[in-house]
């Protein structure tokens, strides 16, 4: 039962908020509260219904999808099943580089620019319109109250974007004052600093947390390992992300935090994708996104078996994200969940994955404090990052056209910043970087032994 001041948070002061950014999640939310319970085929009506919508939009008002359906002779009018998709063309981040400003729409006003962030080394620009926002934003505010809890009651937040993180001016701390959010930044977990996590958490005395899940399984191993309990704080859920959930991360922060985990996959550039229900579902957004899971030639897989997401997302009206290749591995799954909803299901997430550095003085940090470093170098077509050992960190490059040497010293700087002086640096330029057996390539490998982490 939400508290008197939570009420009035998610009921006057956030929806406040949203009418003045000129979103409209309150009356987005409202239609998904309702839609969740409809059966898998109305659901699925609605869908082609959106995205018809979306298709007619893109072929008056977009030069990239104009020409393209053109050239395809692809009439959305015609669009009959969700299927008829796989009459156009998977689009690819290089695709999105190439023709940015040919795949806004003419008619978009406002747009906000944003970027990937980074995990996947693929740092990608991109705009957002407020129809998108507002829907990606009502999607997680229905996955939040799912689990007992809604904007205002008292959260901590564990994330390590720059963007999350550089935001943190006046009117951002006293919004997140407001709404009684804290943020801990993941970039620098050494013991101390794990101390002075533990102590915050049982001083605020959170009814949720969010972050990496990795992250939030450091903490939760380093407080019971300092016997310090922080299963009597009340803790409702804690809310994951960002990372691939391992159940042993899973297990670490049930027991510690003394709540249910809730695992969440999206991202900044395909939207709020799925989010695990109570009873265990990992329901897909299907109101606003259409995910289809395909093989490396790009056709579609049948259920349970293992393949690339591809999003097209339905409220990007504004810059169509159709058949969006996230890079990401998963599977569907046609069972039909507990609860009741008609939501489709995700089966399993396998990707997603990201190591924790550990620096010379011990500091444990998130893989993407060093991934920062690398990815905005122009001229780098490719990267990885390899710890040997707490005082030696290889990174190898791949480099193509506007790479300048005397970014190599930039990057070594940044590297020892982040690491410590007395750690060797070596960058090594190379023509290829094998992926891993998995087919998976990794941007961040740690060699230091598992019990430093």
């Amino acid at each position: 039962m939400a508290d008197f001041y939570t009420r009035c948070i998610s009921s006057l002061l956030f929806p406040l908020q949203e009418r003045l950014k000129g979103h409209d999640t309150v009356r987005v939310h409202n239609e998904l509260e309702q839609s969740q319970w409809w059966p898998a085929e109305r659901i699925a009506q609605f869908q082609l219904q959106r995205l018809q919508r979306l298709l007619g939009l893109a072929a008056r008002h977009v030069p990239y999808y104009r020409d393209l359906f053109q050239r395809l002779d692809f009439r959305p009018e015609e669009l009959s099943s969700a299927a008829d998709l796989a009459r156009l063309p998977l689009l690819n981040k290089a695709e999105i580089r190439a023709h940015g400003e040919a795949m806004k729409s003419t008619q978009a006003r406002g747009l906000a620019r944003f970027n990937t962030g980074g995990s996947s080394g693929e740092p990608l620009i991109f705009w957002i319109g407020k129809e998108r926002v507002s829907h990606d934003v009502a999607a997680k505010w229905r996955a939040t109250r799912w689990w007992g809890v809604d904007i205002g009651d008292p959260e901590i937040v564990v994330w390590g974007s720059p963007v999350e993180l550089g935001a943190q001016d006046r009117l951002r701390g006293l919004r997140d004052k407001l709404m009684r959010t804290h943020l801990l930044p993941a970039f620098e977990m050494s013991p101390a600093r794990l101390d002075e996590f533990v102590a915050r958490i049982r001083a605020l005395r959170p009814r949720m947390l969010f972050g990496y899940p990795s992250s939030l399984a450091l903490i939760a191993r380093h407080a019971r390992e300092r016997g310090v309990a922080l299963d009597d704080l009340g803790i409702k859920v804690a809310f994951v992300t960002a990372e691939r959930l391992y159940e042993a991360q899973r297990a670490d922060i049930a027991q510690v935090f003394g709540c249910p985990v809730a695992n969440g996959y999206g991202g900044r550039d395909a939207g709020f994708i799925a989010h695990q229900c109570p009873a265990g579902g990992m329901h897909l957004t299907a109101e606003d996104i259409i995910v289809e899971i395909v093989d490396e030639q790009g056709q579609a897989v049948a259920a349970g078996q293992a393949g690339e997401v591809v999003v097209t997302h339905l409220a990007t009206a504004d810059f169509p994200f159709i058949r969006y290749r996230t890079g990401d591995v998963a599977s569907l799954d046609d069972a039909v969940c507990a609860c009741g909803r008609g939501l489709p299901l995700l089966k399993e997430i396998h990707g997603r994955t990201t190591d924790f550095i550990i620096a010379a003085d011990g500091t444990v940090m998130h893989g993407l404090a060093l991934i920062y470093v690398v990815r905005d170098v122009p001229g780098v077509a490719n990267f990885k990052i390899i710890q040997e050992d707490r005082l030696r960190t290889r990174v190898q490059l791949v480099t193509g056209a506007g790479f300048a040497d005397e970014s190599l010293a930039a990057i070594r700087a940044g590297m020892t910043q982040r690491l410590g002086e007395g750690v060797e640096i070596v960058v090594e330029r190379v023509a290829d970087i094998p992926r891993e057996r998995s087919g998976k390539h990794r941007y961040v490998v740690s060699r230091v032994a598992p019990s430093a982490q």
